[in-house]
């Protein structure tokens, strides 16, 4: 695509978000949920390719699971998506510290805030569940804003505006790539670290068991951790019925010090966490982002086995 073309798409759709922010600046935020549902009805009835990958993802996840009962997680975790981006939009107005605990009950993060709060610093890792977002605005409006490190949106106006959504809570954003002196420099002053954490890490990740499946995980988070002996913490934030209302839950410690050293300790670790995310995603399944292709990576034997049948070697939708 000519570079001026892809600018033109990148500044329509960052105008139209603008012009989507100021609309949900007008209404409570219960109202704009309501016209957000609407919207994810509209979209799962239109966008027939993400529809086709969540249900395909539901039926290998939860094997007996009827075409119906898939078709119905698949529409409200379509559903939720668009609810999820209109929340975000909002969430500085509302995830403050005199406000946030109308919306989020911490109740069951309690016995983990000595962690967060500690002298030593963390790794917080989440996945695209819930609202993964309201875990940083929640801890921010407690004084305990962590520095999280995002992949960076390809549309670089949205990218540069979402990102100062996030810093206006007081959470400082790091970009993935390149960021080794950042992090390190994060850790020596203190600062808890956040991971999303259930994103394809292409051949060069260890592949680890999800809902079933060998799904390639970064290693680098295992190794963070091994380093400086650093305790991770898997978390989320899900929503309590329709209305703006979240559980935020974490997971016990995950200690370096546990696993063996090298390549299988790291390989442990790895697979603990996305244990610890699977876990969150069965508690509420309908508000897990089904149309990520988690799965896209498949583990060498697999792809050597598609090669000899003449297969491709990942999943093309």
């Amino acid at each position: 695509m000519a570079d001026w073309r892809r600018r033109a798409i990148w500044l329509l759709q960052y105008a139209a978000l603008r012009v989507v922010e100021t609309a949900v600046q007008c209404f409570p935020i219960d109202t704009n949920l309501g016209t957000a549902r609407l919207a994810g009805d509209l979209l799962y009835r239109l966008d027939g390719r993400h529809r086709r990958r969540a249900i395909r993802n539901l039926k290998a996840s939860f094997p007996g699971l009827s075409d119906a009962a898939a078709r119905r997680l698949a529409h409200r975790s379509c559903r939720h998506l668009v609810m999820v981006g209109v929340e975000v939009l909002c969430l500085p107005r509302l995830m403050h510290f005199n406000a946030f605990f109308r919306y989020a009950d911490i109740s069951r993060c309690l016995e983990s805030l000595p962690y967060i709060a500690g002298e030593r610093p963390c790794i917080l890792i989440s996945g695209h569940f819930g609202n993964w977002e309201m875990v940083g605005y929640a801890l921010a409006a407690l004084g305990l804003a962590p520095t999280s490190v995002a992949r960076p949106l390809d549309n670089p106006y949205l990218n540069a505006y979402i990102q100062a959504l996030r810093a206006r809570s007081g959470q400082k954003i790091l970009l993935k790539f390149g960021v080794t002196r950042e992090v390190f420099a994060e850790l020596d002053a203190g600062r808890n670290l956040g991971f999303i954490a259930d994103q394809d890490a292409g051949r060069r990740g260890f592949f680890v068991d999800f809902f079933g499946r060998k799904a390639s995980a970064y290693k680098s988070i295992a190794y963070l951790a091994m380093e400086r002996n650093l305790p991770i913490l898997v978390g989320g934030a899900y929503r309590v019925g329709d209305r703006f209302r979240y559980r935020l839950v974490m997971t016990g410690a995950i200690h370096p010090e546990d696993y063996p050293g090298g390549v299988d300790g790291a390989q442990a670790i790895t697979q603990a966490y996305t244990a610890a995310i699977e876990r969150l995603v069965r508690l509420a399944p309908d508000q897990y982002l089904w149309v990520h292709r988690r799965w896209k990576t498949l583990p060498p034997q697999e792809r050597q086995r598609r090669r000899r049948m003449g297969m491709p070697e990942k999943d093309m939708d």
